[in-house]
């Protein structure tokens, strides 16, 4: 069986790490596993966190590598890990604060074992926010096509070695899911219809605040690499399309519109926003 390596990027996730790998080791995958977490300018116990967990890993016969880099930031963090990757494994691209359902990562690897370059993620499900707003942005955001049909790659995506072989390093950008998920057509990128919970950002600041990092993001990827956005596929919904959804959720509807407004209106610079 092809062998899987699972990257941890995490910065300051203390309190998300244990979750995220109690949802690893809930997984009835049977193959080699190697996981590699990589504190990234963490001032937290994440990496001391991880490295309790080690034991666990290794009774599987599966193993827990924990890397500390002083530098905080994302894609050197990916970049470190892949690094120390098994060069011919699937690699698995997941956020510390995702948890995983027990026949993701199984489904992942049966997918991408292929010869062919591919891109594979799971079914996104959000989980359950505390706040009215997010509740029902959240709500009629996981109805939109791109969510509810695609593979979003958002907090976990995952590719097979020639899939890797695509890119090299990955760039200093903000949307470094995007950025993998174009390297491939919408032939090429497969739904393994298991679940992960993704958390949202509560309340409405915030959801316009991690909305409008994500339109930099895709502006950033527009900019720079100019190939890309021709292989989205269908990421945005047609007029009909909206309008069916907004009839059957007017309450979500509106509070994604005026979400929207509001990203349409401001203005950030900021390269970076905790999604939550």
């Amino acid at each position: 069986m092809i062998p899987c390596t699972v990257l941890i990027p995490a910065h300051d996730e203390a309190d998300y790490i244990d979750a995220c790998l109690d949802s690893l080791l809930a997984q009835d995958h049977v193959g080699p596993v190697q996981v590699i977490l990589i504190a990234n300018g963490c001032r937290d116990a994440t990496a001391k966190r991880a490295r309790l967990r080690q034991a666990e890993f290794s009774r599987r016969s599966w193993s827990l590598k924990v890397e500390e880099l002083e530098q905080g930031g994302k894609t050197g963090a990916l970049n470190h890990g892949d690094r120390c990757a098994d060069p011919d494994s699937v690699r698995v691209y997941l956020d510390a604060d995702i948890r995983m359902s027990p026949g993701l990562l199984g489904g992942l690897v049966q997918a991408l074992d292929t010869p062919e370059p591919r891109y594979a993620g799971g079914r996104l499900v959000v989980s359950p926010a505390r706040s009215f707003v997010s509740r029902n942005y959240a709500r009629f955001w996981q109805k939109l096509p791109f969510v509810h049909r695609g593979v979003t790659g958002a907090g976990l995506f995952a590719v097979n070695p020639p899939g890797r072989a695509r890119w090299g390093n990955f760039p200093a950008i903000i949307s470094d899911d995007t950025f993998a998920r174009l390297q491939f057509t919408e032939e090429e990128r497969i739904l393994v219809d298991e679940p992960y919970d993704w958390p949202i950002a509560e309340g409405f600041a915030r959801l316009v605040r991690v909305r409008r990092r994500q339109d930099l993001g895709v502006a950033e990827i527009a900019r720079d690499f100019p190939e890309l956005p021709e292989r989205q596929g269908h990421v945005r919904p047609d007029r009909s399309e909206l309008m069916g959804l907004a009839a059957a959720d007017p309450l979500g509807f509106a509070i994604y519109a005026a979400v929207a407004l509001a990203v349409r209106l401001g203005r950030n610079k900021q390269k970076w926003a905790r999604g939550r």
